[in-house]
């Protein structure tokens, strides 16, 4: 059984990331207090269903604490099991909430929105580091959704030298805030900007002239080796770390062009030692890659 486990602050898109699953033909349950998911998934194997997409959640209550042992229960048993651990800053799910007029889960008399929302972070403390931690403050639904997808694809990558860890290259534009989900972070505001070139200013980092622009700069060539050398450098103390995600954000001023073209070629060169995965934040779907074994 392939089982996809979907956790996160309340408003960070657990509905979207469900449905991208339910779509795909996974059988889906919404809501599922954490101390039913064993029963569930013996259940659910006796009746011949191998792909399950289930979302744990705040509204679980005190059986959260519960979860940790029930996943490496599972995992012994041989459920292939990935866990995603949706997150937003505090600005974005406020604004989401008072758009929708939707009320908060935990939100009551005693407690406001924004209480609410830091009364859910501690409750749910203890399971963003479970699994793969996706920000979804400055997505659209659309890139959501692709995103999600290209999670659950990693599960058909080819075996890696690197165990089961995922290397994720991120590109980010500064002005919209550093990704939460980001383990590493490098900033490349310093090098040659193409958006003062008239010419590449509505260009990406995708586009053979500013790909051609920034490899004529020694700066930048030398910034990529660096950042290519520690990442080499500390993969396999990530791997001992029994990680399965290791996110690096790489962010200029817009995430147009610097940050995605040293996302893309770094990317590139780490294919052949790692399962790889290449997003940006800032550009929109399907301004994204799903890098194999080569």
């Amino acid at each position: 059984m392939h089982l996809v486990l979907i956790s996160g602050l309340s408003g960070s898109g657990k509905s979207i990331a469900l449905k991208v699953l339910e779509d795909a033909d996974y059988y889906c349950v919404d809501n599922l207090p954490s101390q039913l998911l064993q029963p569930l998934v013996a259940q659910l194997d006796q009746l011949g269903y191998d792909q399950v997409g289930v979302v744990i959640d705040s509204r679980g209550g005190d059986s959260l604490c519960t979860l940790p042992p029930q996943l490496d229960a599972l995992r012994a048993k041989g459920v292939d099991l990935q866990f995603l651990f949706l997150d937003a800053q505090d600005a974005t799910l406020i604004k989401r909430y008072s758009e929708t007029r939707r009320r908060h889960p935990l939100a009551s008399d005693r407690l406001t929105l924004t209480e609410a929302i830091a009364e859910e972070r501690v409750r749910l403390a203890g399971l963003a580091a479970l699994g793969h931690h996706m920000d979804t403050s400055v997505l659209k639904p659309s890139a959501l959704r692709e995103w999600v997808r290209q999670f659950v694809a990693t599960d058909a990558f080819p075996d890696s030298p690197q165990g089961g860890l995922t290397l994720l290259f991120e590109s980010f534009g500064f002005k919209n805030g550093i990704p939460l989900d980001a383990d590493l972070v490098f900033d490349v505001r310093c090098l040659p900007n193409p958006y003062y070139e008239q010419n590449l200013r509505a260009l990406t980092g995708l586009d053979a002239q500013v790909i051609a622009f920034l490899e004529a700069e020694p700066e930048v060539l030398r910034m990529r080796g660096d950042i290519a050398g520690f990442v080499r450098d500390w993969l396999p103390a990530y791997v001992r770390d029994s990680r399965n995600y290791l996110t690096v954000g790489i962010g200029c001023t817009g995430g147009q062009h610097r940050s995605v073209y040293l996302a893309e070629r770094l990317g590139r060169e780490f294919r052949s030692c790692a399962r790889v995965l290449v997003r940006h934040r800032e550009l929109p779907p399907p301004a994204m890659t799903a890098l194999g074994i080569a």
